[in-house]
């Protein structure tokens, strides 16, 4: 079996900014988002915003990251490629410029032909139809739509006039609205007027001294209103589905909805299912801006950025999961347990399989070395990407473990390196000055030594993986044992990280199978509280490790999930609605040994 977990496991670059939204304070993090993953010539190519690289793969599993050749944009936000013949059409974002785009046999050596560009765009998507005829997508911002044309094959020029077909509707688009946890209805025109009058003052200027273009983005943005970006175009029996991602990247609520219609240009409307993909919970949140791709097998499968955000914004990873049609043409995607382990094989025979191994270490006893005030070994086990345990200094030998209250089969650990905004860096090149903020990309590969034991006593220790002499850079990285390892104790020691930073872990994640029963069904009530939000709880379990809340539009069409840990529900409030919409609800609950179905209600 070929396994993988979520962020997918490949080199994620380094990222120095200078950006003048942070007070232009040096900032050091990985990034790779906004990917677009294609089939090209049997093997699979993923390009992804600020990677520099093309990952490649012949199994969705397992990922090479090739460097981009020199004369590609890699410094250009959200690559789009598209298979065109025997060519792979490649072009990025830029604002102000035209963009160009790129095409080549080979994406791996190149070369890449560059077709010069004749307008700007952000967040472009190119698409091939069945009869030959070539189209465009793109747009990015809360003021203004999805827009999209007809563009000709030869030349990459549009013959038509852009044509709206998207727009933000938070008012009734539940899962469109911004904030944490879709937290964030949209302001009236009362407050919005108060707030721009207040703008004014502040910079003390006159609306007639903004442009209006300007004045438009600053109102829509006092008013609330949702990024509405990243188009994705898929066509299905006849159908054209058109993703797009809303309401921000930055956000847990990052997700992709789809428009439909019968004709590439549209009109297009609101899909029975929204949002598609869509994944607020978990260790690691965040499911939009992505591509959907049939694999060699013609199953499908999407693909979309995770967020971290700590030291940045844009500091982001890259998930898969698996995604399909149903009989009635609904385009769905799977991330019920959408960061836990996955065999690509398994979720091709069925999108909607269960997982076969479960999260043993949430909230168990951890031990350290010596670690960094505030930064103690329970943020590795606490299912939150955004707190990490940090050695107190860089030397070799640091170490970090997790005993699981007894002895449990062990199948994977997924080892999740983090960075500290404490960490003095220094740059290791030229900033490159960009459309929103300078920065450079370190496109060489880092060290990352480390040895992964396991025991049943913690005295005499098993080696799991021993990655002591690899020069590796893979801040995700999954091990996985078919056959399991029968083990209490998991440590995890570190010799090197890259740059000589002190060691940070996110995530020292253990899956595999407890001794135990599973929990009983869960007692939960779901309560409509308004057009766009509904109000989740339970009892209290202590034999809970988490819960699953699924929604959809039918019993049998629970598309929707949010993932809670702990053992209850206290009233979580899940604002991913679509106005006057019938939605059904079950609450499912797991713990080491298994998950247990709930009951399916009305709300």
């Amino acid at each position: 079996m070929k396994y993988f977990c979520n962020p997918i496991n490949v080199t994620y670059p380094y990222q120095f900014k200078c950006d003048p939204r942070d007070n232009y304070r040096l900032s050091v993090n990985r990034e790779a988002a906004d990917p677009s993953l294609v089939l090209f010539k049997g093997r699979y190519y993923l390009f992804a915003s600020m990677s520099g690289a093309v990952w490649v793969s012949d199994d969705l599993a397992e990922w090479e990251s090739v460097p981009l050749l020199e004369n590609m944009p890699i410094y250009d936000y959200a690559p789009d490629v598209r298979v065109v013949g025997d060519w792979l059409y490649f072009t990025a974002s830029n604002r102000g410029i035209p963009c160009n785009f790129y095409r080549t046999k080979d994406p791996l050596h190149g070369p890449y032909e560059e077709i010069r560009g004749s307008f700007d765009f952000w967040d472009p998507n190119l698409f091939l139809d069945d009869d030959g005829r070539l189209y465009f997508y793109w747009g990015c911002a809360n003021a203004t739509p999805i827009w999209g044309t007809e563009l000709d094959p030869d030349t990459m020029r549009p013959i038509l006039d852009k044509v709206p077909l998207i727009w933000g509707n938070p008012m009734e688009h539940g899962y469109e609205r911004f904030g944490e946890d879709n937290s964030e209805n949209p302001r009236t025109e009362e407050e919005i007027d108060r707030l721009f009058r207040e703008f004014l003052d502040s910079c003390g200027k006159t609306a007639e001294q903004i442009p209006e273009e300007n004045r438009v983005m600053i109102r829509a943005t006092f008013a609330g209103m949702p990024y509405i970006e990243g188009a994705w175009m898929t066509k299905q029996d006849g159908r054209y589905y058109l993703q797009y991602a809303c309401p921000g990247s930055e956000l847990n609520v990052y997700a992709d909805g789809v428009y439909v219609s019968e004709h590439p240009l549209g009109p297009f409307h609101p899909a029975e299912n929204n949002p598609y993909s869509y994944k607020p919970g978990g260790f690691l949140p965040g499911a939009g801006h992505g591509s959907t791709m049939q694999d060699r097998d013609g199953c499908w499968w999407h693909t979309a950025t995770m967020r971290i955000s700590v030291n940045h914004v844009f500091e982001r990873r890259v998930g898969l999961w698996p995604a399909g049609f149903d009989a009635a043409g609904n385009l769905f995607c799977n991330q019920r347990y959408g960061d836990w382990p996955m065999a690509v094989d398994r979720m091709r025979e069925d999108p909607w399989c269960a997982p076969e191994w479960f999260l043993l270490s949430y909230r168990k006893a951890a031990s350290s070395s010596p670690y960094a005030p505030g930064k103690g070994p329970e943020s590795a086990v606490d299912e939150n990407v955004q707190t990490w345990w940090r050695a107190a200094s860089g030397e070799p030998g640091a170490w970090l473990m997790v005993d699981l209250g007894e002895a449990m089969t062990v199948h994977a650990v997924q080892v999740n390196f983090a960075d500290d905004p404490d960490a003095e860096i220094p740059c290791p090149g030229e900033l490159v000055s960009g459309p929103d903020m300078a920065r450079y990309i370190d496109r060489k590969t880092q060290p990352a030594r480390w040895l992964l034991e396991t025991s049943e006593n913690g005295s005499a220790w098993e080696v799991l993986e021993d990655k002591r002499g690899a020069f590796t850079d893979l801040s995700h990285d999954l091990v996985v044992t078919e056959a399991g390892a029968t083990a209490r104790f998991v440590r995890l020691t570190i010799y090197e990280v890259p740059y000589g930073a002190a060691p940070c872990v996110s995530g020292l994640r253990v899956f595999g199978k407890g001794n135990g029963n599973r929990p009983k069904q869960a007692e939960a009530s779901a309560v409509r509280s308004g057009p766009l939000d509904f109000v989740v709880s339970t009892g209290d379990d202590p034999d809970a490790v988490g819960y699953n809340v699924l929604w959809g539009n039918s019993p049998d069409q629970l598309y929707h999930s949010w993932m809670v840990m702990g053992t209850r529900i206290d009233r979580k409030r899940i604002g991913a609605l679509v106005k006057s919409r019938d939605y059904y609800v079950r609450v499912d609950v797991f713990n080491e040994n298994g998950i247990t179905v709930g009951k399916v209600g009305k709300l």
